[in-house]
């Protein structure tokens, strides 16, 4: 597969947009009711839309046969990530938006205020091989809220692992470019990487991490194949290229039969609480009675309010109510009932996480109210 690096010059004015316009926005509001400022700059482009947040892919880089990195320019909805946290991204297809997540690879401060995802190609899928083999610079994908936990703290470990295999190196290679970001100010942390892959040239960021292993005394990088040792990664190896692991805080993601082993190994070692899992599926729902608080909720567009018990899901609220409520989850189409929050405090039912940032896009299906709230619908 040839090297795509086509890019897009310029970059569209979204911090003047914020800065100076957004006020003019909020006082134009009551004259394009029912529809919003932000629908109407949507029209002129989507980058420009708060509502419903977008990126402008810039260039692409192949790392593999069949995975490839995209630079993609944020709108002026995005509203940010942390290292190690994915992104729900749209793609329109024959018409429809299809939506599927994909860690984020870039640091939170990347210089040029680029995001990148790195996506591998599944075959027989429909989204991915769009994405890694079709999708060309200018088009715009529409970009939910960055979500996840598997994160660094706020003051990164002096000794730290990595274990990864296949794409789980994705979210890991987020953390490092994150850590290499930081040192100037903070110092490196120690850091040994052990990532599987079935040989080196199905071994994504194969380059740039052999250079850093060079160039960079903090990082110990050890890539492990699979066609030549017919077997993965195991506790053994563990031991063998990192003797001090039981003294490092580890970060892991990979195929579940990995995970499980490391899971195992640290848990007979008692050291579960120095471990971080990322597993490529969504946390079950958590029972919500427990923690139920509801209250009224406002959908502020609408003129309508609603209580709800605190154990309802929003977009349920809403359609109880008679809003008009967006979703695409009944359709198969995640992330089609983002709606923006404007004020108050929600909790994530598949978690217990209490959000309460004015402006955050929330997912209606599984956030319940905690006490008054409001959405910009």
């Amino acid at each position: 597969m040839p090297p795509r690096t086509a890019a897009l010059g310029g970059r569209l004015p979204e911090r003047l947009v914020r800065h100076l316009i957004t006020p003019l926005l909020r006082a134009a509001a009551p004259l394009t009711s029912p529809l919003t400022p932000d629908d109407y700059l949507g029209l002129l482009d989507p980058l420009l839309d708060a509502r419903h947040p977008a990126g402008r892919v810039t260039a692409l880089r192949a790392e593999t046969d069949d995975a490839t990195t995209l630079l993609i320019r944020p709108g002026r909805g995005w509203a940010g990530h942390r290292a190690g946290q994915y992104l729900p991204v749209g793609a329109q297809l024959d018409g429809s938006w299809h939506w599927r997540t994909y860690s984020l690879t870039s640091p939170p401060e990347r210089r040029d205020g680029l995001l990148t995802i790195t996506v591998k190609a599944v075959p027989g899928g429909r989204v991915s091989p769009y994405l890694a083999h079709r999708v060309r610079p200018g088009t715009v994908l529409r970009l939910g809220p960055a979500q996840g936990e598997f994160t660094l703290p706020p003051a990164p470990r002096p000794r730290m692992l990595m274990i990864t295999a296949g794409s789980g190196l994705t979210p890991v290679m987020g953390l490092l470019r994150t850590l290499l970001d930081r040192g100037d100010a903070c110092g490196h942390p120690d850091v040994v990487l052990l990532h599987s892959a079935p040989d080196a040239a199905a071994s994504i960021f194969r380059t740039e991490l052999r250079l850093a292993r060079e160039r960079l005394a903090w990082l110990r990088y050890h890539e492990h194949h699979t066609r030549a040792t017919g077997r993965r990664l195991a506790p053994g190896d563990f031991e063998r290229l990192c003797p001090d692991w039981r003294e490092r805080e580890t970060w892991a993601c990979g195929p579940a039969s990995l995970l499980d082993a490391i899971e195992e190994h640290w848990g007979r070692a008692g050291l579960t609480d120095r471990l971080h899992v990322e597993r490529f599926r969504l946390t079950p729902l958590a029972p919500a009675a427990a923690t139920a608080v509801g209250g009224p909720v406002r959908f502020t567009r609408s003129g309508v309010e609603t209580t709800t018990d605190g154990s309802e899901p929003l977009l349920e609220a809403g359609e109880r109510a008679g809003v008009a409520m967006p979703y695409g989850c009944r359709r198969g189409i995640c992330f089609g009932c983002l709606a923006p929050l404007t004020y108050g405090r929600i909790r994530d039912l598949r978690t217990g996480d209490i959000h309460d940032e004015p402006g955050r896009l929330l997912q209606t299906c599984v956030t319940a109210a905690v006490g008054p709230t409001a959405l910009d619908l």
